[in-house]
């Protein structure tokens, strides 16, 4: 059966087409900058070169309508119609209290996803955007959401509880739920696997840092603290979103500019992170270049983002009193060995370093840190897609 995932972020949109039964990749690719100029298809049959087409794409919807034209086109696509997908996996992020684990999809499930549009208000509603798009083109084929709330249900109450009045949490579930939760499930079990380890006897902290970032505590095979909370706004600074706030900041800065809560919260979601504070943008391509010319904005930017790094690697160490291995991920975390070095050089207390020349790589696995270090650093590529079609299946 060939399994079509689709994983919608903020603003990029990745698919694979796999095959259930190889787990082969038939065709993979990405939709870049949805939403923001100089959108990018890069689309890529297996054993081809890539395809790259420069296309603005402002919304998800129209995303999802170049992905199913990529892989049917006569000359680069690999399924003569749509009715060689048996199953369609979507990434999705909040599923509240709702879903400990994924579900096929049918409508009660869409209210629910929809009910937590509020919590992840630029994920939820494009992964509903996903969904609905592909029900449209293929209405007789199954789908499953896989939620990035399921992996971090394993956090205990400390972690999860905010020091707030206990009735918010038992009328309205107020507790951090934590995202990403497909992606470092799957970095953190390749670790295990790159480095032979027991999964059940590591302490490994996964850094996913994208446009979307979080970093997660995984001990003895289980996450026990994440960096976001009851929506994907809490944590690390990110592409847009403020991260870790003093939260008097929202009542100051609401009667400073006569703004209302709801509009704060649009302030801190699409305005903040790296793109407000930098004036740049929220693309860390466009910031290393911005800061390569001098831009003092970009510059301070950049140290203050790897910096709230550092720190969630030290809480969690703290948390899990040790860690044996430190994992990179995601866009930034992938491909950003400059980011990776300044982050590593203040973790020198807790025997981690990183070698220029192994850390010299984009998109790999790779060991980076020095055979003699105490803490193991990797870099390794999620694979959310590989993921979500074994889910899948799974249900289907």
């Amino acid at each position: 059966m060939n399994v079509l995932v689709i994983n919608c972020g903020s603003s990029s949109l990745k698919y694979q087409l796999i095959n259930s039964d190889s787990e082969e990749v038939l065709a993979k690719g990405l939709c870049e900058r949805i939403g923001i100029d100089g959108g990018m298809l890069t689309h890529q049959p297996a054993g081809k070169d890539k395809i790259k087409t420069q296309v603005d794409m402002p919304s998800h919807t129209v995303a999802v309508e170049l992905v199913i034209k990529s892989l049917t086109d006569k000359e680069n696509g690999v399924i003569a119609s749509l009715s060689e997908i048996g199953a369609v996996g979507h990434r999705v992020v909040h599923g509240g209290e709702s879903f400990a684990e994924s579900v096929v999809i049918d409508d009660a499930v869409m209210k629910a996803i929809e009910d937590c549009n509020d919590l992840a208000p630029l994920h939820n509603p494009a992964n509903l955007i996903g969904i609905r798009a592909c029900q449209e083109l293929m209405p007789n084929v199954p789908m499953v959401a896989v939620f990035d709330t399921a992996f971090h249900q394993t956090m205990p109450k400390k972690a999860y509880f905010y020091g707030l009045p206990h009735e918010y949490y038992e009328k309205y579930k107020v507790r951090r739920y934590g995202f990403h939760g497909t992606s470092h499930s799957y970095v953190s079990k390749r670790v295990a696997e790159i480095l032979g380890k027991d999964y059940t006897s590591l302490k490994t902290i996964v850094c996913h840092l994208g446009n979307g970032a979080s970093i997660s505590a995984v001990m003895n095979g289980k996450c026990v603290d994440t960096s976001m909370g009851l929506t994907p706004l809490e944590g690390l600074i990110m592409g847009t979103r403020s991260g870790d706030l003093d939260p008097a900041i929202l009542g100051f800065i609401a009667g400073k500019e006569n703004l209302t809560l709801p509009e704060v919260t649009d302030v801190l979601n699409k305005k903040s992170g790296v793109l407000g504070l930098s004036g740049v943008s929220s693309d860390f391509r466009d910031l290393e270049a911005a800061a390569k010319d001098g831009n003092q904005w970009a510059i301070d930017t950049l140290d203050t983002y790897y910096y709230r790094v550092a720190k969630y690697i030290g809480s969690y160490a703290a948390a899990m009193n040790g860690v044996d291995v430190i994992a990179f991920t995601a866009g930034v975390g992938e491909n950003n060995p400059p980011g990776r070095e300044q982050i590593v050089s203040y973790l020198g207390y807790l025997g981690a370093d990183v070698v220029p020349e192994k850390n010299n790589c984009r998109g790999e696995e790779r060991v980076i840190s020095s055979d003699q270090a105490k803490v193991t650093v990797m870099v390794v590529p999620t694979n959310e897609e590989l993921a979500i079609a074994r889910e899948t299946v799974r249900l289907v």
